[in-house]
């Protein structure tokens, strides 16, 4: 049983009270090897679906050529709904694509349901409309099917919207958190910190002397890019709730081995980085809705930071660490490799840092 009575806000942190959540309710009641997998994608083979409910990896799934789907789900709650560089409708639609994608497959589809505010302005929700078309266009997928639901005023925060998203995996294509192996390097693929940053600023009415804007992009572009360059890629995971400390975490424990990081390598824009000064945050720890984590063999990784380089929303890419093999009896970490030669452990948010980011 969880060891929580209630639910509070740190539980949709992205960080420890999340994963406990996930671990003590959700992975108990609905677990099976596709989720038990912990990607931002649950992968199945397409005639694997047994009688028992559950994906079953002994069906279809045992042929690796057989056809295989991604699938993932998120809902997004931000407030405010419109923030510098996009609306609640650009991060509904680049944050499932980017889920689907890290799993390595080609995305195809998404749902979209809205649970609408009993006097939200039609105007509103038509501008949030055209931004979800349009960043659909971009990433090439294509809106099929969805649901609207409106609730009395007071009952929402003017709108939420869900998505889901489908792609086809190719054969040999197998990416995991748990995939990482001693002597892999760590790439991302811009500067951390601006989506959870330009939001606090909007809702706070703080103002810099350099506007900070969301990153929120769809990046299955630039993953197709470092799969063709970087053949064996071992994952990809967007660093959003909890940032780059969670997604790192969570590869060290999946993987067994520990991360180091230089913190100087790390890219982050003057304005977030001295925002975070001000307010207490560690970047490292801040949402971010346009990056791209990806985890890559020493040999390929030159040729996945030119490929993330090359594309649009790759051009401030970065290796900023390696995998390294744990002694025996050590736990899993991540550590960061100060400035000044120190070293200091990465932990993953314990409560809430920014609510309602996304």
């Amino acid at each position: 049983m969880a060891s929580d009575t209630t639910v509070l806000l740190g539980h949709g942190s992205g960080g420890q009270m999340m994963k406990r959540l996930i671990d003590e309710v959700f992975l108990e009641e609905f677990g099976n090897p596709a989720l038990c997998a912990g990607n931002d994608a649950g992968v199945a083979p397409l005639a694997g679906f047994g009688a028992t409910g559950s994906a079953d990896s002994t069906d279809a799934g045992a042929n690796a050529d057989a056809p295989r789907i991604a699938l993932s789900t998120d809902s997004f709650v931000v407030t405010p709904q419109f923030f510098p560089g996009g609306n609640i409708g650009r991060l509904a639609v680049c944050g499932t694509v980017n889920d689907v994608a890290t799993s390595g497959a080609a995305v195809r589809y998404l749902s979209c349901g809205f649970i609408l505010e009993e006097g939200y302005p039609m105007d509103k929700l038509r501008e949030i409309c055209r931004t979800m078309a349009a960043t659909a266009r971009e990433a090439g997928v294509a809106i099929i099917t969805g649901d609207t639901k409106v609730v009395e005023r007071g009952g929402a925060d003017g709108v939420y919207i869900n998505t889901a998203g489908v792609g086809e995996v190719a054969p040999g294509v197998n990416l995991s958190g748990a995939a990482c192996q001693p002597g892999d390097k760590v790439l991302v693929s811009g500067t951390l910190g601006d989506h959870g940053i330009a939001i606090m600023s909007q809702r706070e009415g703080l103002a810099f002397s350099t506007p900070v804007e969301s990153d929120a992009a769809p990046l299955n572009h630039l993953i197709a890019a470092v799969m063709d360059a970087a053949p064996h890629v071992r994952c990809f995971r967007d660093p959003t709730r909890g940032g780059l400390a969670s997604t790192l975490n969570e590869f060290a424990a999946a993987s067994h081995v520990r991360i180091d990081i230089d913190e100087e390598a790390v890219p982050v824009r003057d304005a977030v980085r001295g925002a975070c000064e001000m307010l207490g945050y560690d970047v490292l720890q801040v949402a971010n809705e346009g990056k791209m984590v990806a985890v890559v063999p020493a040999d390929e990784a030159d040729a996945a930071l030119a490929a993330m380089r090359a594309c649009r929303y790759g051009e401030n890419a970065a290796i900023i660490g390696e995998v390294l093999e744990l002694a025996e009896g050590v736990e899993p970490s991540v550590r960061v490799r100060t400035p000044w030669g120190s070293s200091r452990i990465l932990d993953m948010l314990v409560g809430e840092q920014l609510p309602r980011i996304c």
